[in-house]
């Protein structure tokens, strides 16, 4: 694992993946957490996810500046875990931030990165097209983030009902 992008729908096991490839690199692990606890399920989810990790990992909170997080995680962690864009894209667009930039920002820091890095990101083009304008731009930013991260990481894994499939191996 070089870089690796781990797609899948809600709830299809591409946290877990993710968690299970970093944790096979010895040392210290930076897991970059892009969501918010604006409510009680989002505090208990994240409460979860942070139950699942042990000592060696360490979370940086990055809900908006994904790519300095990254930059500064790498001088002293071993391998990273972002989880995940689509949260990351959501907070963007509340925010009004330009979005091709920091998607250059994004892939410029991600290829450039000397550490193992693996990136979480919910496929959300595949059920039908929303009913309103911010869901349907939403939905075209995520499919255009993903095709960018895909291009820029050596590997890329769909998740579906827990199960891998190889959607890009890593280059040799």
């Amino acid at each position: 694992m070089s870089t690796l992008l781990v797609l899948g729908g809600a709830r299809s096991g591409k946290s877990r993946y993710a968690q299970q490839r970093a944790e096979a690199f010895d040392g210290a692990l930076a897991y970059i957490a892009t969501a918010q606890a604006r409510d009680g399920e989002m505090a208990e989810r994240i409460a979860r996810h942070q139950a699942d990790r042990d000592s060696r990992w360490r979370t940086i909170n990055a809900p908006l500046d994904l790519a300095s997080a990254i930059r500064k995680a790498a001088d002293r962690h071993d391998a990273i875990l972002i989880d995940c864009l689509t949260l990351w894209l959501s907070n963007l667009i509340e925010a009004e931030i330009a979005l091709s930039k920091a998607f250059d920002d994004l892939v410029r820091t991600v290829s450039a990165c000397p550490r193992p890095l693996a990136l979480v990101a919910n496929e959300v083009g595949l059920g039908i097209v929303p009913h309103n304008a911010l869901a349907r731009r939403f939905r075209d930013e995520a499919g255009r983030l993903n095709q960018r991260m895909a291009d820029c990481c050596n590997e890329v894994v769909f998740i579906a009902a827990g199960l891998p499939m190889q959607l890009k191996a890593t280059s040799s």
